[in-house]
């Protein structure tokens, strides 16, 4: 989700300021970690990215959206498929009603954003403690804090309560129509180039954010197949699920 320009009007608290070693991590240093993450389903294209991903054999990460899951069989069905797919795909909270759009109200009132959010993780039935703020790309995790003024009150609270907030490195964007901007070769461009400029929150590691309903017809879920297979023929990417990030509060469980 693409934040709104007056989003940037808030002072940003960070620590630490600098990307995060991986050998303090213990990861392989010649190995560039990605971890792919799909936001706001189960919405159409969410079949789509469960199909290429399976048929692909990739790790990926789908934050849902508990109101999306809970108001249609066939979101239950996406929703369904992803958790019976432990070994490739992680399921996370990506709150109840992703704010209604209306961002900053959410944010100005952090109890009802945190009441929001745990009535997702009951309507999901997430088995991890791992969050991604709608249209925010926050920070919280044993190793690296990030938050606005904006976002900060609700990520303490969630905090306090044990949960990791996971942003974004790397955004595949779309247009007006939800269909994506970027052609699959330059996605891979702005990894590669994230990782040679060290713009990633974490050393070696890269999250990239794209949302399900982008990869909803056969011309656009094309570009998915082929920006995977780009990053699968790089000897020294390995594609990642985000319960394996680096420094996970309580392991991410």
């Amino acid at each position: 989700m693409v934040i709104a320009p007056f989003f940037y009007l808030f002072t940003l608290f960070t620590l630490p300021t600098k990307s995060l070693s991986a050998n303090v991590l213990g990861n392989d240093p010649s190995t560039k970690y990605i971890y792919l993450t799909f936001d706001d389903g189960p919405l159409p294209g969410t079949a789509s990215c469960i199909d290429i991903c399976t048929n692909e054999h990739v790790k990926a990460t789908f934050f849902e959206v508990g109101l999306h899951q809970s108001r249609s069989l066939s979101g239950k069905a996406q929703y369904d498929r992803i958790l019976q797919n432990k070994e490739l795909f992680d399921l996370c909270n990506h709150s109840f009603t992703h704010a209604m759009g209306k961002y900053v109200y959410f944010y100005q009132h952090p109890m009802m954003a945190f009441e929001d959010f745990m009535k997702s993780k009951s309507t999901l039935l997430v088995a991890n403690n791992i969050i991604r703020l709608p249209g925010n790309s926050a920070w919280n995790t044993s190793l690296l804090k990030k938050s606005s003024g904006l976002v900060s009150p609700v990520v303490h609270k969630l905090d306090s309560a044990g949960f990791n907030i996971i942003g974004w490195d790397v955004e595949w964007r779309f247009n007006k129509k939800g269909l994506p901007i970027e052609g699959p070769q330059k996605v891979v461009n702005m990894i590669d180039s994230a990782f040679v400029h060290n713009r990633t929150k974490t050393k070696n590691h890269l999250v990239i954010l794209m949302h399900d309903h982008m990869f909803r017809t056969t011309a656009d879920s094309t570009k998915l197949v082929n920006m995977i297979g780009f990053l699968k023929g790089k000897a020294n990417y390995s594609l990642r699920k985000i319960t394996e990030y680096p420094g996970l509060i309580n392991g991410g469980r």
